[in-house]
């Protein structure tokens, strides 16, 4: 078979770190153990039936059947303004300063292809989502750490950054509440966001996936409701926590209306839009009934309480987090993350994701998702406890 020569921007790409996980998880599943996978990212609920009917009846209907506008239905745009209206008291022009996105990855991605030259530089969090990296990775980009330790509540220190560097940073990743740390940001720390980022000409773009997860009573802030954050950045939200969508592959970039307009000038080029169906059923769930979301929140808190407490009953001391579906667990000494994780994977059959495919301030925890039943919970913390506590 003839191999023609790949462009040079695909070597450049970040390797797949959790590629090689799923093959580990795999081999102990084939051989018959009974493995409890906290490794994942991936919402283990269905989604509310609601929003499962508008999609039916929305693939009924013939108008939805031929192309959709390039950027998007307006009935959309609308429900995204009237969710932020809602949720965060944010006020949103739906025609200017919304788009339409293929989930909240794509809009990641796509955001540095916009914005980012050879050579440019750009902030991205240590652990972080690792599709930043592919985004500047594509656009030929430098990387710029900004490293999230637990005695700063995880968030990004920007006075430690040096001078040179906010100089020549065109564009700047932030996630709250975050993924892996499951740390969560504040009103007077995205205040200071802002400041920077005019100071310097930064682009902030934050990535609010799991912007309706927070816990004992406590709603994540939106960057869009500090003043002034539209002028100097947008926010990417995505359906797939929030109303477990994850498989339907919609979200949407809210905010500055010069960045939006590029979003969506790419994507004029890239797709045709959604299926039609698929944005009814997501202006239903933005729209409708909001009890499934809070329902949601619910179900984790006691997932956090269960898995979190049996931990600590067992002697192992961790934090609980305050957001997302994650937990952020220290290696015990003598170990890395991977050989950590590897260790239990062997031999307690429990999956964990290793902090070091998040950036190597990572390469201390280790990543167990909310995402089984309390149950499965107890029993993976048990069986850690027994192998960490005993030994």
């Amino acid at each position: 078979m003839k191999r023609f020569e790949q462009a040079e921007v695909m070597g450049k790409l970040p390797e797949q770190f959790f590629a090689k996980l799923v093959k580990k998880v795999s081999y102990y599943v084939e051989q018959g153990f009974d493995v409890i996978n906290l490794g994942q990212g991936n919402p283990d609920q269905p989604t509310p039936q609601h929003i499962v009917d508008a999609l039916k009846d929305g693939a009924d209907r013939p108008d939805f059947h031929k192309y959709s506008p390039f950027r998007g239905h307006g009935f959309l745009k609308q429900a995204a303004a009237d969710f932020y209206k809602r949720e965060y008291g944010v006020t949103l022009d739906p025609e200017k300063e919304v788009a339409v996105l293929f989930g909240g990855k794509v809009g990641l991605v796509e955001l540095s292809q916009c914005y980012l030259n050879q050579g440019d530089v750009a902030l991205v969090p240590d652990p972080g989502y690792p599709d930043y990296w592919s985004g500047v990775a594509m656009a030929g980009a430098t990387m710029e750490t900004m490293p999230l330790r637990k005695e700063n509540d995880f968030l990004p220190k920007y006075d430690e950054l040096p001078e040179t560097v906010l100089n020549k940073a065109k564009l700047m990743f932030l996630n709250y509440p975050n993924n892996p740390t499951a740390g969560v940001a504040t009103k007077s720390f995205f205040k200071e966001t802002v400041e920077l980022a005019n100071k310097h000409d930064i682009l902030v773009c934050h990535d609010f996936a799991y912007g309706a997860i927070g816990f004992d009573g406590q709603k994540p802030v939106s960057f869009l409701q500090i003043e002034g954050a539209k002028d100097v950045g947008i926010e990417i939200y995505t359906l797939s926590k929030t109303y477990n969508m994850a498989g339907w592959r919609v979200g949407f970039a809210v905010g500055n209306e010069t960045v939006i307009e590029s979003i969506n000038l790419l994507q004029d080029h890239f797709y045709v839009s959604l299926f039609g169906a698929v944005q009814h059923a997501a202006a239903e769930a933005l729209n409708g009934p909001q009890e499934c979301v809070d329902e949601l929140v619910d179900t984790y808190e006691r997932r956090r309480n269960a898995f979190i407490g049996r931990l600590n009953e067992n002697g192992w001391k961790v934090e609980s987090p305050k957001g997302s579906f994650f937990c952020w667990l220290p290696v015990p000494d003598g170990y890395t993350s991977e050989t950590f994780a590897d260790y239990l994977l062997e031999k307690a059959h429990v999956v964990v994701a290793p902090g070091i495919g998040f950036g190597s301030e990572g390469d201390r925890y280790v990543r167990a998702g909310l995402l089984t039943s309390e149950e499965r919970l107890i029993e993976a913390a048990d069986r850690i406890a027994k192998l960490i506590i005993d030994n």
